[in-house]
């Protein structure tokens, strides 16, 4: 006879470690997925003459070095900020390894899932405590999200929801999906921040209280002991956070807007080396929306579904002539998700096993 509670959920083994769910192999399907799309636009809307008026020049040369300085921009941001959230504890080299090894997670991971759950892993095992790595992570985490909880409302304030979704080169059918998409993909990043603030700021142990009961739903048991996991996490990170004062903020808010707008400025750079953008505000606008929307889409890293809404959203504003503009965007996304997305899954690549050798296979 069984007499276990009516609405107790039937026990759980203890889940593996985050860690045994990444493979090197995974990092070929989002370079797959990416380069088929790629190469099915290229296919579509190839035009010879965006190759033919290409010509190499000291101007080009300039504009890809600065590429390359935004992305650095973009890294050094992040490794700024988790030197700040662990209170320096984490030295430079220590913390581009833990922030190389998230994005390399990041990258082989659908947007929605992300490199979070295995990113306190990554850095307890350099030397931080339990309750401060979880409190590092959700901090990270918080603090890119208000980035686009913040600049999405305010950037369709300054640019316009018409200037922002109205592309011209798409049908009115793509452009109500793209509205509804970045939509979509803004609530939940607000109901998340909404979410972890309420657990960090004001009952931790009653958000955690909240989540169990949540997850005792029949169609959600089998993440309880994972949602059990994350209520410990916001508990251990409240503690840290509410020791803060305002001058680590303002540093941990200004290196996250260092990072997300040194990304954006990529695209920008990349254009004007080849050719000239019409509106440089709008198109950074525009790919803070891509990002938005990468958050719901199923593929690794938002590979295939990037590219292909880059040139489709983008192209507009690329001054070439019209019917040279998807050509021109498609040769531009190509060289954007190489620049701001490729090289991570090799450098995770090199780093992730010999990392997990030192860290695993050496300890008793």
């Amino acid at each position: 006879m069984n007499n276990r509670p009516e609405n107790t959920p039937e026990p759980q083994h203890p889940p593996k470690s985050p860690l045994s769910k990444i493979r090197l192999s995974n990092a070929f399907y989002p370079i797959l997925i990416g380069l088929g799309a790629v190469g099915y636009m290229l296919w579509k809307d190839f035009d010879i003459q965006v190759f033919s008026g290409i010509t190499f020049s000291w101007h080009m040369v300039f504009w890809l070095v600065m590429a390359v300085v935004f992305m650095f921009g973009r890294d050094i941001g992040y490794i700024i900020r988790i030197r700040i959230l662990s209170n320096n504890q984490l030295s430079w080299r220590q913390a581009f390894r833990v922030i190389m090894l998230w994005e390399f997670t990041s990258a082989i991971t659908p947007s929605a899932v992300g490199g979070t759950s295995v990113a306190i892993i990554y850095v307890h095992k350099e030397g931080i405590s339990v309750g401060r790595s979880s409190a590092i992570v959700m901090l990270t985490s918080f603090l890119d999200e208000l980035y686009f909880i913040v600049m999405f409302p305010l950037l369709i304030l300054i640019v316009g929801p018409s200037e922002l979704f109205d592309v011209s080169t798409s049908s009115g059918v793509l452009t109500r999906s793209l509205m509804g998409i970045a939509l979509t993909g803004y609530f939940l990043k607000l109901g998340f921040v909404l979410v972890l603030s309420y657990g960090l700021f004001v009952t931790p142990r009653g958000l955690k209280w909240l989540l169990l009961e949540v997850f005792k739903l029949k169609f959600l048991r089998r993440w309880y002991h994972a949602a059990g996991q994350t209520g410990t996490d916001i508990i251990r990170s409240s503690h840290e956070i509410r020791r803060y004062n305002y001058k680590f903020w303002l540093k941990a808010c200004s290196s996250t807007f260092l990072s997300w707008s040194s990304r954006y400025l990529v695209a920008n750079a990349l254009i004007m080396a080849f050719f000239a953008v019409s509106d440089q505000f709008l198109l950074f606008a525009r790919q803070l929306v891509i990002w938005i929307m990468m958050l719901v889409m199923p593929t690794p890293g938002g590979s295939g579904f990037a590219e292909y809404v880059f040139s489709s959203y983008c192209s507009d504003l690329i001054s070439v002539s019209p019917a040279m503009q998807l050509g021109a965007a498609t040769l531009i996304a190509l060289l954007w998700r190489g620049v701001t997305y490729y090289p991570y899954l090799a450098i995770g690549a090199i780093i992730f096993p010999r990392w997990i050798k030192k860290k695993f296979m050496h300890k008793q």
